[in-house]
């Protein structure tokens, strides 16, 4: 029988638009495994978005899946306007509560690791999920975006503009 397992960061605008970095290459995770680049070559969107991976939570969608030199890179929509539970995901990634993704697969092939762990060759992604505390300490959520940052930031500008125009 095959099992899924979890492992995985973060950021979301207004809209629920969400980017993150789902798993790092080069490091393990806090169980020692490694997933290799290529491992996600089948993986292919959309993605199930869960909440603590939690099957009966789902809270988005993930479309785009990028696998780069550094890692696998996502970005989805938490559905907002639709579903109750994605605007108070929304709001626990906007206040930093919620900062990693984790991701929740079945093994293809692995081998084991000196000192422990495996490094994974080959997975079917099954979800990606936000979460409070990621299996890999490098996975979280990257561009949180929100219309009060925004203005916070022009307005610190505007400030550091006037300030020099006086001197």
């Amino acid at each position: 029988m095959s099992r899924i397992e979890f492992k995985a960061s973060l950021a979301v605008d207004e809209a629920g638009t969400i980017t993150g970095l789902a798993w790092p290459f080069g490091t393990p995770d806090r169980v020692g495994d490694m997933v290799a680049p290529g491992a996600f070559k089948g993986a292919a969107p959309p993605v199930p978005m869960l909440f603590q991976h939690n099957p009966a939570e789902p809270v988005g969608a993930w479309n785009v899946i990028e696998e780069k030199a550094d890692g696998l890179h996502v970005t989805g929509r938490l559905l907002i306007e639709d579903v109750a539970r994605a605007r108070e995901v929304r709001a626990f990634v906007q206040s930093g509560a919620v900062r990693g993704l984790s991701i929740g697969f079945v093994t293809k092939s692995a081998t084991g690791r000196k000192g422990g762990g495996r490094t994974i060759t080959a997975l079917d992604l099954a979800e990606i999920s936000l979460v409070t505390i990621p299996m890999h300490p490098g996975a979280r959520v990257t561009g949180a975006k929100s219309a009060a940052a925004a203005i916070a930031l022009a307005e610190a500008i505007n400030r550091a503009a006037a300030a020099l125009r006086t001197r």
